[in-house]
């Protein structure tokens, strides 16, 4: 097995560049989007398995109970079998790229799998988009790795992966690929492109071969009439603002469950609370997609399910309010499912959340008899308007949604919507859900070729170690001898235990070094001098450029996390690898 991967490895690297990437991209479509064929018809299998016995009103209340053994199955399964986080795919893509080489372990390629399909498959209120795209990613990674391919080309195959998992589950090639080059933020030529595209169609190729070629979401929208052009702006301002909630809140949300320590206490509260509000909202039950494509089939009692607020309905108020507090508790419900051990993304309950915004913001509209517009179609439209926020990615946002619902005769609502509510979002919040957390770390990768140089760029790999260190107690004629046997015009005082204790420069103490009557005299400690500024070992690249911005030096002691003498960094050295590394990044 070794010596015949040995073998294709060498064949492939024989090949012209774009031909070695061709081969390998359809292989990666064809593996993605079997992976994503999979991971839908487990969530499907789970949950006909566990609907196919129920029969009568008063088993149905298990669906209080199925989520949260859903999610304590796989958290026991991520504890003690997989034995590593995987929750939030997308955000650890991202985290691969810029921190990992593109690296991505290998139990990626199905632990996601595993895990989300009992998630989603027993209730939990999160969608299937996130785990598939880390699985394709990782299929991508691990096959250039297991290859010998470099960190670009790992890159790319990486991206074919998860613009092959998006096609997959979609059956969207074209959003995967715009997936891929807007979310993941790849600063990627055109010939690159070429591979995702071909990873891309071969996934979706796979997806309409098992799954049929209806599309995802059956609707009964109707064709754009100008007169609704302004309400599709509003409708784009009111996704906007739902956006940066469903943004800040999930993430504060989710950060304060997390300081429950103890799983299986996280796990107990999670349960109990989405248990509640499943009950009170059983649209907010699995992905939520059967309650959405009601919605778009304008069949509302079929999106409400059986919901003990129906007999509240005969007010007609009483059905936008309802599902504005389905829309607004989504967050909690899907922040439930993650912390109580579930694997899910906020993908599936961005599209969702979104649809239901559209149809309030169009049932509210209708009610006040200002103007009559199509519910359906704001619904639709809704769903690329929050994923344009949420996500920061409009061009994603609007194709998905008409590659998912063959509404390409709405293309020009989903351009007004997702535009406005990226405008919208981006005053307030210059990140994506996705992005938020890596970008206040200093992890992030983005388009600009300057800051993702940075963020590749590692100080523990720029540190030198050519200068020559002399203890604080010595004389300043064991400093002329430490000079004598240096190529460095700096000297770093270290102390027994390694600790910096100043620096001496060459040209500080150039007018006594040939005096010799002074060699036993004077003290090293009394001729050092504070450095202008410190960096330590693990510091972010973009910090460091400020603190030699700041202190104007050309060389910088680096520390360790205890505080010991590690090196110089030097602005000098940083410019090389800066330029080598831009190369790099322009040629992916």
């Amino acid at each position: 097995m070794r010596k015949s991967t040995e073998y294709i490895s060498k064949w492939l690297k024989s090949l012209p560049e774009s031909r070695m990437l061709f081969f390998l991209s359809i292989f990666v479509g064809l593996s993605s989007g079997a992976a994503a064929v999979i991971l839908k018809h487990a969530i499907h299998y789970f949950a006909w398995f566990l609907k196919s016995w129920l029969n009568t009103p008063a088993e149905s209340f298990m669906y209080l109970l199925y989520p949260g053994i859903g999610m304590l199955l796989s958290l026991l399964f991520v504890k003690y079998v997989i034995k590593d986080n995987i929750s939030h795919g997308v955000t650890k893509v991202l985290l691969a790229i810029a921190k990992n080489d593109s690296k991505i372990k290998k139990h990626n390629i199905w632990s996601s799998i595993a895990t989300s399909s009992v998630t989603i498959g027993f209730g939990g209120s999160v969608g299937a988009e996130a785990p598939i795209v880390y699985t394709g990613a990782a299929i991508g990674s691990n096959l250039a790795r297991g290859l010998g391919l470099s960190y670009k080309h790992m890159t790319i195959l990486l991206g074919c992966g998860a613009a092959g998992a998006i096609a997959g589950i979609f059956k969207a090639p074209l959003a995967g690929i715009l997936f891929t080059l807007e979310i993941l933020m790849f600063n990627i030529s055109m010939t690159s492109i070429i591979p995702l595209l071909v990873s891309s169609v071969t996934a979706a190729s796979v997806s309409y071969f098992f799954l049929g070629d209806a599309v995802v979401f059956t609707n009964s929208i109707e064709q754009f009439k100008v007169g609704n052009f302004t309400y599709y702006i509003l409708l784009g301002v009111v996704c906007g603002f739902i956006s940066l909630y469903f943004t800040r809140t999930t993430l504060k949300f989710e950060d304060k469950l997390a300081r429950i320590v103890n799983p299986y206490k996280r796990w107990l509260l999670s349960a109990l609370s989405l248990g509640i509000l499943i009950f009170l909202f059983p649209p907010l039950y699995g992905e939520g997609y059967e309650s959405l494509t009601a919605l778009l089939n304008n069949d509302i009692n079929g999106a409400v399910g059986t919901s003990i607020f129906s007999g509240l309905f005969a007010n007609p108020w009483s059905i936008p309010i309802f599902f504005l507090i389905i829309a607004l508790i989504k967050v909690f419900a899907m922040s439930f499912t993650n912390a109580g051990g579930g694997v899910g993304g906020t993908f599936g309950p961005t599209l969702v959340v979104g649809g239901i915004i559209g149809f309030v913001v169009g049932r509210v509209i209708n009610l006040t008899g200002i103007h009559i517009v199509p519910e359906a179609n704001f619904a639709l439209v809704g769903m690329a308007g929050l994923m344009a926020g949420v996500m920061q990615a409009p061009l994603t946002a609007i194709f998905l949604i008409a590659e998912i619902s063959g509404g390409y005769v709405l293309l020009m609502p989903l351009i007004i919507t997702s535009v406005v509510s990226f405008a919208t979002i981006r005053t307030f919040e210059t990140y994506s859900i996705y992005t938020k957390r890596i970008a206040n770390q200093g992890d992030l990768l983005t388009h600009d070729s300057d800051q993702a140089v940075l963020t590749l760029l590692k100080t523990s790999d720029l540190i030198e170690s050519d200068f020559v260190c002399i203890e604080p107690d010595k004389h300043l004629g064991d400093l002329i001898e430490v000079i004598s046997h240096s190529k460095r015009n700096i000297f770093p005082v270290v102390d027994k235990s390694g600790k910096l204790q100043g620096i001496i420069l060459l040209d500080d103490i150039r007018h006594i070094m040939f005096d010799k009557e002074k060699y036993h005299t004077i003290q090293v400690s009394t001729l050092l001098k504070e450095p202008l500024d410190l960096v330590y070992e693990e510091e972010k690249m973009s910090s460091v450029m400020k603190k030699f911005e700041k202190s104007e030096a050309w060389n910088l002691p680096v520390l360790d996390s205890t505080g010991k003498y590690k090196g110089f960094v030097s602005k000098s050295k940083i410019f090389s690898a800066y330029r080598v590394q831009l190369q790099q990044v322009s040629h992916e």
